[in-house]
C-alpha cells in the first residue's frame, strides 16, 4: 500500500504544482503586459510634455516679436520695424531680448507705457525689466520695471548688455520659466493625476496578483494537507478494524505487525502537526529565543538518537567530521535541535541508500555545520526556492517523501534568528550539502 501511497502522492503534488504554475505564468504575463502599458503611458506623457513646453516656448519668442514690431512702431521706428526682425533682434538667451534701434529715444517714460500696451495685447503676463542703451554714453541711460499682473516681486537685476555698436532696447524677463510653467498648469496637473491613477492601478495589480497567489498557494496546501492526513488515517482505521477482530489475539505476530503500523501513523500524525504548530507559531511573530551556551557536536548527537528509528529504517551510514575547535554557540537550544534534525532527517529522507557526512568547522568568528548527502540533489533553479513556504520540487523522487514544505522554511527563520545563514550546494543525481553558519558565543 505504501508504494501506491506514494505514487498517488506524487500524481496529485505534480498536477497541482503544474496547475499552479500555469496560472501564476498567466499572472505574470498579464503584469508585464499591464507594465510594459503603464511605462509606455508614462514615456509618451513624458514626452507630449516636453513637446508642449518647446511649443510655449516658442509661442513666446514669436509674441515677442510682434512686441518688438508694435513698440517700435510706437516709438516712430517704422523703418527699423520694417526690416526682418530676425536682423533687429537679437537672442543670446532665453530672458534677453536686444532690439537694435534706428535713432536715440528721446520719450523715455511713453517707451515704458507702449511696451506695457504691447505686451498685454499680445497677452504675456510677466514681469520685464526695460533698459535703454545709449552707445555714445556707453551706458543704459533708462531703466524700468514693468511688474506682472500677478504682482512678482521685483528682485535686482543687472541687466546684460550687447557687444558692438549702436543704440539698442533691452527687455530682460527673469521668470520667463516659470510663466511657461504657468501656462502648462493643466498639463501637468493632468500628468501628475494620470501618474497617481497609474501608480494606484499597478499597486491594484500587484495586490490582485499577490493575492491570488497566496489563495493558489492556499488551496495547494489545503489539497496536500487533507491528502497528508487522509492516508494515516485511513491505514489507522483498517488497522485497527484487524486489531478488533477476536481472533488476532491468537496471532502474536500479526498483532504485533498491525500495532506497529499504528504506532507508526500515529507518530508520522503527530509529526506533522508539530510542524504546523511550529510554523503558525513562527507566523505569529512568537519566536521568542532562549539563548544558552550549547555545542553544537552535543547537539548534532542529540538529534541523531532521536532519529535511530528512521536510521535504522533506512539502514544509513553517518559519517562525522568534527574539525570545530570551539563548536559552542549561544543559542536556543530546542530550535537549535530542530534545524540539525530536519537538515538530517531530509538528507535520510531524499536518498536511496543513505551515506551522510555531518562535519563542522570554524571559519572567522562563526562555526559551520555542514550535512552532506548522497541523494537525488537539487537543480538550480529550485535552490533558493527550497526555503519558502508550501514550497517542494514538482519532480523526481523528492515527491514520494510526503509533507507540506514548512520544515526548510522554519528551519531559515530559526538560523536567521540566531543572525546566521543557511546555503545549499547540490549536484543533482550526486547529492546536495547544506550549510549552516552561525556566530561563536
Amino acid at each position: 500500500m505504501g508504494w501506491m501511497d506514494h505514487l498517488y502522492a506524487s500524481i496529485n503534488t505534480k498536477a497541482s504544482f503544474r496547475t499552479m504554475v500555469v496560472r501564476s505564468r498567466t499572472l505574470r504575463l498579464g503584469i508585464f503586459i499591464s507594465t510594459f502599458i503603464i511605462a509606455a503611458i508614462l514615456i509618451f506623457q513624458l514626452i507630449w510634455l516636453k513637446k508642449v513646453y518647446l511649443f510655449e516656448q516658442k509661442q513666446f519668442d514669436h509674441s515677442i516679436a510682434k512686441v518688438v514690431r508694435g513698440l517700435l512702431e510706437d516709438l516712430d521706428q517704422r523703418a527699423v520695424a520694417n526690416n526682418n526682425l530676425n536682423q533687429l533682434v537679437v537672442n543670446p538667451n532665453s530672458q534677453t531680448f536686444f532690439v537694435k534701434m534706428q535713432k536715440e529715444v528721446t520719450h523715455q517714460d511713453s517707451t515704458t507705457f507702449y511696451l506695457q500696451s504691447e505686451l498685454e495685447d499680445e497677452d504675456i503676463f510677466t514681469d520685464c525689466y526695460l533698459g535703454i542703451y545709449n552707445n555714445s554714453r556707453n551706458n543704459y541711460t533708462y531703466t524700468a520695471y514693468l511688474p506682472s499682473a500677478t504682482g512678482s516681486v521685483r528682485e535686482q537685476f543687472d541687466l546684460p548688455r550687447m557687444t558692438g555698436e549702436g543704440s539698442y532696447l533691452t527687455l530682460y524677463f527673469p521668470h520667463r520659466q516659470r510663466y511657461i510653467l504657468s501656462l502648462m498648469n493643466f498639463w501637468i496637473i493632468s500628468s501628475v493625476v494620470l501618474l497617481i491613477v497609474l501608480i494606484l492601478f499597478g499597486g491594484s495589480l500587484y495586490y490582485f496578483y499577490r493575492q491570488r497567489f497566496l489563495n493558489e498557494t492556499q488551496k495547494d496546501f489545503v489539497n496536500n494537507f487533507t491528502h497528508e492526513f487522509k492516508t494515516p488515517v485511513s491505514v489507522i482505521n483498517l488497522a485497527a478494524e484487524v486489531l478488533a477482530n477476536p481472533s488476532i489475539a491468537e496471532k502474536p505476530e500479526k498483532l504485533a505487525r498491525y500495532a506497529s503500523i499504528v504506532q507508526y501513523q500515529g507518530k508520522y500524525l503527530q509529526d506533522q502537526i508539530e510542524r504546523l504548530l511550529r510554523h503558525a507559531h513562527s507566523e505569529s511573530n512568537l519566536l521568542h529565543l532562549n539563548k544558552q551556551v550549547v555545542s553544537l557536536h552535543e547537539l548534532v548527537d542529540e538529534a541523531l538518537n532521536n532519529l535511530q528509528p528512521l536510521i535504522q529504517e533506512k539502514n544509513a551510514e553517518i559519517g562525522y567530521d568534527f574539525s570545530a575547535s570551539h563548536p559552542e554557540v549561544l543559542a536556543d537550544k530546542g530550535y537549535l535541535l530542530i534545524v540539525i534534525t530536519n537538515l538530517v532527517e531530509n538528507a535520510i529522507k531524499y536518498s536511496k541508500n543513505p551515506r551522510i557526512i555531518i562535519s563542522t568547522a570554524n571559519e572567522n568568528g562563526t562555526i559551520v555545520l555542514s550535512v552532506r548527502d548522497n541523494g537525488t540533489g537539487i537543480e538550480k533553479k529550485y535552490r533558493d526556492r527550497i526555503f519558502k513556504k508550501f514550497y517542494r520540487i514538482p519532480h523526481g523522487e523528492q515527491m514520494a517523501v510526503r509533507g507540506f514544505g514548512l520544515g526548510l522554511a522554519f528551519v531559515k527563520r530559526i538560523i536567521q534568528s540566531h543572525h546566521g545563514s543557511i546555503r545549499v550546494e547540490s549536484i543533482p543525481g550526486i547529492g546536495s550539502d547544506f550549510q549552516v553558519k552561525l556566530p561563536l558565543s
